[in-house]
């Protein structure tokens, strides 16, 4: 136990290293993360904004999606901007605790971004297959039931992997082939057979999120099922267009990071590695706002409303030119 908590003491930093060393590389994957994260920022300060003070998105549908994009702009904040600033700055350091909390922040809101995209499906399949009892069951206190239990489950999530990383000892050299903390490049600079717990957390983690996808895939299929046997071949069009890149977000969110956090090769920073990690940290927070909300039409019309009524008020008081100085001549 002693050595233990001397190794820990020693441990003061990591080194990111997970981006190139060539400088219009690097500056290429800077500009590419900034507007990412500008594109994902913008688009999910406006759902909140919208779906908070427009009467008219107050259904069960916008109160999730209200949350889906509080998740997402957390959920990208953890990692884009840190890389960001230590490609400007030349720095590749991260402090022990800045690491833990990196990972335990990251895996929180992705964890409560996938139990909350299970509970989007489950309020998917009530409102299509169950129309006439969609009030009664999607009712305010379930709602804030299902919206706890989706942060709640992330927290637990996040707190679990960070305690069996950083439970393990660290033998060195300190650098992470990584633009941010994640656990399996950590778990590479553990010393031999010290990450077989964490190890064991993310397969029963990834097992369950695939259990969990299963469940999702079967409310899918209700609601596909309920879909053809719409009669008018434009309602099953925009239902469709509406489920299936919902669908194509979720696999594509559990996939990336099933083989982010289940794959091999993270002693070396790699191109796929780099991808992965792209698809899986800042894909899904840049599209979500797209394909949830923008594209709906009551979305858009409340945005419609709010761009007329600024417009409307800019027309109305023109700016008043500033009177001229009595005292020049």
């Amino acid at each position: 136990m002693a050595e233990k908590v001397t190794n820990v003491t020693r441990l003061r930093e990591f080194l990111l290293m997970g981006l190139p060393d060539d400088q219009v590389l690097q500056t290429l994957y800077v500009t590419f993360f900034f507007l990412i994260y500008l594109a994902a920022l913008m688009g999910n300060l406006l759902i909140v904004t919208l779906t908070s003070t427009d009467q008219h998105l107050q259904s069960p549908m916008y109160f999730f999606l209200k949350n889906l994009a509080l998740i997402d702009i957390c959920y990208i904040s953890v990692i884009v901007p840190k890389s960001i600033i230590n490609s400007l700055t030349k720095s590749h350091s991260i402090s022990f605790m800045g690491c833990a909390s990196q990972i335990f922040l990251f895996i929180f809101f992705a964890g409560a971004e996938y139990a909350l995209l299970i509970v989007m499906s489950y309020d998917r399949y009530v409102a299509i297959c169950q129309p006439l009892y969609y009030e009664a069951i999607m009712n305010r206190g379930t709602r804030w039931q299902m919206v706890t239990a989706a942060w709640s489950s992330g927290c637990v999530y996040g707190s679990i992997h960070v305690a069996g990383t950083f439970s393990v000892r660290f033998c060195g050299p300190y650098v992470v082939h990584h633009f941010y903390c994640d656990v399996p490049s950590l778990l590479t600079l553990a010393c031999p057979g010290e990450h077989m717990l964490e190890y064991a957390f993310m397969i029963a983690s990834c097992t369950l999120a695939s259990v969990c996808f299963l469940f999702l895939i079967a409310f899918y299929i209700y609601i596909f099922s309920a879909v053809l046997r719409i009669p008018a071949a434009r309602g099953r069009f925009k239902s469709f267009s509406t489920c299936i890149p919902h669908l194509a977000v979720v696999t594509l969110f559990l996939f990336s990071g099933i083989v982010t956090y289940l794959g091999t090769g993270y002693k070396s920073a790699s191109s796929l590695n780099l991808f992965m990690s792209v698809l899986y940290t800042m894909v899904p927070p840049s599209l979500n706002p797209l394909i949830y909300s923008l594209r709906n039409k009551a979305v858009k019309a409340a945005l419609g409303k709010i761009l007329l009524l600024k417009c409307y008020q800019k027309h109305k008081y023109p700016a008043v030119p500033k009177p001229p100085d009595r005292h020049t001549k």
